[in-house]
């Protein structure tokens, strides 16, 4: 018995030393260029929230180089029945109406739903819980899809997502580059979602619409209104 606890006092400091190293490596290349070819298809996972914030997700999905950008994986909060709905609406207008097309249609987008981290109201204890759930449920949905690319704006339902693909970072699994846009609405300060991925340095590229935001934040890129 003591000379296990001994081999594991040994292999212990191994195990964090190389996690720490694989961390340093995973900040050193976020934000990085994406390393893809001009021809080559990329699998783009595309964050929707409710109200404002698929509105602007949809502005910035019709702007897309849609050949590049494919194919496209549409998530929203189980609890949100609206979203998908118009992105479904997007993606039909982009596809002429034939019997070929319909195929591909179905081909370049797919839209799937995710368990929500916390309702609105909902208390922060119980939503420990909710956001567990949450997470377990984004690592699945992240096997699944294996997206090159995160798109998201701001909805608190990017949390889990985001999260699951850092884990698949820093285990060497997948490298998911994470684009975050904020939200038009903030011009002082950033959202709680924005600014998460901020701070813990999560996002690959970070944008925003305000240039006082900017300055704040001075990692965030400017890029004026998006809408």
């Amino acid at each position: 018995m003591g000379e296990q606890i001994g081999n594991f006092c040994y292999i212990l400091p191994a195990i964090v030393a190389i996690l720490m190293v694989r961390v340093t490596y995973v900040f050193y290349w976020v934000g990085k260029p994406l390393q893809f070819s001009k021809y080559e298809r990329v699998r783009t996972l595309i964050i929707l929230g409710s109200g404002g914030h698929t509105a602007e997700m949809l502005s910035i999905v019709n702007v897309l180089q849609k050949d590049w950008f494919t194919p496209r994986f549409y998530v929203a909060a189980a609890t949100d029945n609206m979203s998908l709905q118009k992105a479904q609406v997007l993606e039909e207008a982009l596809v002429p109406q034939d019997e070929t097309n319909s195929n591909k249609k179905l081909e370049v987008a797919k839209f799937m739903q995710i368990y929500r981290s916390r309702e609105v109201g909902q208390s922060y204890i119980t939503s420990i819980w909710t956001t567990l759930i949450a997470v377990m449920h984004a690592l699945w949905l992240t096997i699944k899809i294996r997206p090159q690319v995160i798109i998201c704006n701001g909805p608190g339902t990017c949390i889990p997502l985001c999260i699951a693909a850092f884990v698949f970072k820093i285990a060497g699994l997948r490298w998911s580059s994470i684009f975050y846009v904020e939200s038009i609405a903030r011009v002082r300060k950033l959202s709680l979602s924005g600014l998460l991925l901020y701070k813990l340095h999560m996002a690959d590229q970070f944008y925003v619409q305000w240039p006082k935001l900017q300055r704040k934040y001075p990692r965030a890129q400017y890029v004026g209104c998006l809408m």
